[in-house]
């Protein structure tokens, strides 16, 4: 059996996924971070951008990350954000409006949450 983490994704009013995995990738102020089982304990800041969970069962879920905080410690990692929206939850015809919307009113926050739905959807980090 292959090495396992567990990982709790959060947002501040749900629980959106939880499970066994086997490397999870998140955003930092210092860029993209791998987390594995075994690795040394971790306390940071999430940036907006896609959250990519490999499962045990080798699948994929990706959510899209709105800030927040990532936690590991003892092969155990939790992501707690202000938002979360796994990628079949987005509505990419939505998102790609309110992109196009932000842009044209020149609002960088607007732009960023629109883009990083759009690359969850995508499975792009």
């Amino acid at each position: 059996m292959a090495a396992e983490l567990h990982v709790e994704l959060v947002a501040a009013d749900r629980s959106v996924w939880s499970g066994e995995a086997t490397l999870v990738i998140a955003r930092t102020p210092s860029g993209d971070i791998g987390v594995m089982p075994g690795h040394q304990p971790l306390l940071g800041v999430l940036e907006s951008g896609p959250v990519t969970i490999r499962t045990s069962e080798g699948g994929t879920v990706v959510a899209a990350v709105h800030g927040g905080f990532v936690s590991f410690a003892d092969d155990k990692l939790s992501l707690l954000a202000e938002i979360v929206e796994l990628s079949d939850e987005i509505d990419v015809q939505r998102a790609e409006r309110a992109l196009e919307r932000a842009k044209s009113e020149t609002d960088a926050a607007a732009e960023r949450r629109a883009d990083v739905r759009l690359r969850a959807v995508a499975g792009v980090h």
